[in-house]
């Protein structure tokens, strides 16, 4: 490799470098892992032609320098060089014909009452060949004609007590090359499978990174849209009444939009917290905890003030909720208030009753408007699928209709044993 540039190597300070190589270390992770060659065999990989060319050269040259004293006599031995070695330019494009023309050549080298040459090495390549490359099937085939070539090698070229030794020594020769080949295939096949697993985990990963980024923006999605709605539902509310009052109470109308301003200030909090949640660096986080079940008179007292009588009963002991569910029970209080103020005539009241336990904690919101207008009726839009969302990460069930006397009925139940996505893991 040549060595990096000088003006590369110096240039920019450390955090620069440090920042170049973090990038380079993302880009890398985010390719699969594919195991393969080094880059300096990546060539010869790529073109199996030369390498098989290369090496029928090399045992071409290595095999004909051992019988260089013999060729000015028998000048035709390098036409059985030539048939012997040739072939395995081929090894890899079709291994079975390439061990079929060698062993034709080995053949025609018998029948010329030619002895071993030492380009016969060229049969146990084919044959390595035909087991790393070719099914089993064929290996037997060619396992068998070239036993059937040593037998018949052995009875003419070798002394009687000597033929059991030549067929155990050549055999065994023939066996090792099968066996490296059977082996070389097995790892190739192993590789293979690794690298389709690799591939395979890379996907799943990139999946699961996009269904989590999916479920982030939903959540976050839930969150902006109870914060604005609510807080905007009330202030148009509590603006139309001081509208309306400014002349007649100017009183009236001073408060309201000090309230108007206070439920401003409110939405801003709320904003902060959930800055908070997402942000690290939020300074107000710890100052702006999320809202619970003790933050519902104060939501109850938002929307009395917009003009929303509302009646707030909660029984048993909030402590033994989690704060995970108590931000989910007033943000469903907090939809269902603000979908009956937004949707129901004025003289509306409400209701609203929570039950907490140490196994669960439940929740009825009630109202009294009239259900004749079933096109506006409360959460017919998005925020009813946000509900049942909240609700059903806690494992729970919500029911939300209108009631048989008028009026309109939200209903929820939250399980504080295991959550929807605890069971997914399990």
């Amino acid at each position: 490799m040549d060595p990096q540039p000088a003006e590369q190597s110096s240039a920019g300070p450390r955090s620069g470098n440090y920042s170049r190589k973090r990038r380079a270390g993302r880009k890398f992770l985010a390719r699969p892992a594919r195991p393969g060659p080094r880059p300096a065999l990546t060539g010869w990989v790529r073109r199996p032609f030369v390498a098989d060319a290369a090496l029928a050269t090399a045992l071409f040259a290595a095999t004909t320098a051992a019988i260089r004293h013999s060729l000015p006599d028998r000048p035709w031995l390098m036409v059985f060089q030539v048939a012997l070695v040739l072939p395995l330019v081929w090894r890899r494009r079709a291994p079975l014909a390439v061990f079929g023309v060698i062993a034709a050549a080995a053949l025609a080298q018998w029948f010329t009452g030619v002895r071993i040459l030492p380009a016969d090495l060229a049969l146990l390549v084919a044959l390595y060949c035909v087991a790393a490359h070719s099914d089993r099937r064929r290996l037997l085939l060619a396992g068998a004609v070239l036993e059937t070539g040593i037998v018949m090698s052995s009875v003419r070229w070798t002394l009687h007590e000597r033929i059991a030794g030549s067929l155990v020594s050549l055999t065994a020769l023939g066996t090792a090359a099968a066996v490296i080949g059977m082996n070389m295939r097995t790892r190739r096949a192993y590789l293979a499978s690794l690298e389709d697993r690799a591939v395979r985990l890379e996907r799943e990963r990139d999946q699961q990174s996009r269904l989590a980024v999916a479920g982030e923006r939903a959540r976050i999605a839930r969150e902006m849209h109870d914060i604005v709605t609510h807080n905007l539902s009330v202030m148009v509310a509590l603006a139309d009444g001081a509208v309306f009052a400014q002349q007649r109470s100017p009183e009236r109308a001073t408060t309201a939009m000090q309230q108007i301003s206070g439920t401003g200030r409110q939405a801003l909090t709320d904003m902060r917290r959930f800055l908070g949640v997402l942000r690290d660096d939020e300074p107000d986080a710890l100052r702006h905890p999320m809202p619970g079940l003790p933050q519902l008179e104060s939501l109850a007292g938002q929307v009395r003030a917009a003009g929303l009588p509302t009646r707030l009963e909660l029984d048993g002991d909030p402590g033994l909720v989690p704060a995970a569910a108590q931000l989910t029970v007033y943000r469903l209080v907090q939809e269902a208030l603000t979908n009956t103020l937004k949707h129901t005539p004025p003289g509306t009241s409400a209701q609203v009753r929570v039950a907490c336990s140490a196994d669960a904690v439940s929740l009825v919101v009630t109202d009294d408007g009239r259900a004749a207008d079933t096109t506006a009726a409360p959460g017919s839009g998005h925020g009813l699928a946000g509900m049942r969302e909240r609700t059903a990460a806690f494992g729970g069930s919500l029911d939300a209709g209108p009631r048989p006397g008028g009026g309109w009925r939200v209903a929820a139940r939250l399980g504080l044993g295991v959550t929807a996505a605890e069971e997914g893991a399990a």
